[in-house]
């Protein structure tokens, strides 16, 4: 199923594990659901997935594709498009303050469990809603007022996709991870993902007592080079072009029989597709099987800038980040993140659970948005009732 309606209570962008286990857990609470996924997925270049229960070393596009088929499996939409821009709607369904230029003021981020109000630009009497117009979900959408800018003030957002479809949603989550920056140094590019790495946990065991070269490239590097010393004996660090290691760092790489050699590497050597060793700027060449190194991460979610959410400096100095509440609620109200976008060290699995836990908070919220409206309603209709 590739269609997408022009509504639906939640739209999801991007299709990775914390998109797809998000919309799984709101098509279940049977909300219309569509993720929109550029088809980018960072893990792309690895030959498997690993540390996530029973599913250990599944290959990640045949993950991505089950994950596909069971939330389409409830009726969910699960279609590609490339996201350019988010708008935030205002009461009639216009754009507020130019589009998603000059978006309204950033509030705080709320406790858990608090309440979005669907009063402005979101009402509650959204898809499926009892209240409004009774329109049902078939398939994931939405039957029956389908029409007008009467309808479109309901819903907070559009997306507008690069081949300049439009899709309006009551809440918006965001799930489009990121793009790992590598370091400039020739021959490093091809190897990511195989001999090339930068998790332990993710395929320090596909690495196991093999020769291993740690590349000073980012504030986590030192970190980095003491657990690859429990997977093997062999670990040499190379300073590259980094500060000179503090004392203490110093001391503790030695601890842990991690021999630091200085100079900046210049070229990462292979010889039939595998990695052989490194360069140095002064000729010599060490011989090493694996390099591990400390990319800087690159959200892929510039298009909520508009919002009033640009991308923000991550505490550990890895990139940058989304920031969000732990279950995913951002700044702004109704955008919410999940994944790598807003915890750019999370695994599959992390990720996924992520993706979960934010799901059913929106879905909690949408809720108690419906409950407040139809609380509304009923005082209305019974003072009618007493008023007659």
């Amino acid at each position: 199923m590739t269609e997408l309606n022009d509504r639906y209570d939640v739209v999801v962008l991007g299709g990775g594990a914390a998109g797809l286990n998000a919309a799984l857990m709101l098509v279940r609470s049977r909300r219309a659901v569509a993720v929109i996924d550029a088809g980018s997925p960072r893990n792309a270049p690895a030959e498997g997935v690993h540390g996530l229960l029973a599913r250990d070393g599944t290959p990640p596009a045949e993950l991505v594709e089950q994950g596909r088929a069971e939330v389409r499996g409830y009726g969910g939409h699960v279609v590609s498009g490339e996201v350019v821009a988010v708008d935030r709607l205002g009461d009639g369904g216009a754009a507020v303050s130019g589009g998603s230029v000059g978006a309204e003021p950033v509030a705080p981020i709320g406790p858990v469990g608090a309440v979005l109000d669907d009063s402005n630009g979101a009402s509650a009497a959204g898809v499926g809603d009892s209240a409004g117009s009774g329109a049902a979900i078939v398939n994931g959408s939405a039957a029956g007022d389908q029409g007008g800018a009467g309808a479109a003030h309901r819903y907070g957002f559009r997306v507008r996709l690069a081949d300049r479809r439009t899709v309006l949603a009551r809440r918006i989550l965001v799930t489009t991870g990121i793009t790992d920056v590598l370091p400039e140094i020739p021959g490093l590019r091809e190897h990511w993902g195989h001999d090339v790495l930068h998790c332990p946990y993710c395929h320090g065991w596909e690495v196991r007592d093999r020769r291993i070269a740690v590349l000073a490239s980012g504030p986590m590097s030192v970190h980095q080079a003491l657990l690859f010393t429990q997977l093997s004996d062999d670990v040499v660090f190379l300073t590259h072009t980094a500060p000179a290691l503090g004392a203490e760092d110093t001391e503790k790489l030695v601890a842990r029989g991690v021999r630091i050699i200085e100079g900046e590497v210049v070229e990462v050597t292979s010889a039939a597709d595998r990695l052989t060793g490194v360069r140095l700027a002064d000729g010599t060449v060490v011989d090493r099987e694996a390099l591990v190194v400390a990319p800087r991460s690159s959200i892929r979610a510039t298009f909520l800038t508009g919002l009033g959410l640009p991308p923000q400096p991550h505490p550990a100095g890895i990139g940058d980040h989304i920031p969000a509440d732990p279950v995913g609620r951002t700044s702004v109200p109704g955008v919410w993140v999940a994944g790598n976008v807003t915890e750019p060290a999370a695994q599959v699995g992390a990720a996924a659970a992520a993706g979960a836990m934010a799901g059913a908070q929106i879905n909690a919220e949408l809720v108690m948005a419906e409950t407040a409206q139809a609380v509304e309603e009923l005082r209305a209709t019974e003072g009618a009732i007493v008023a007659g």
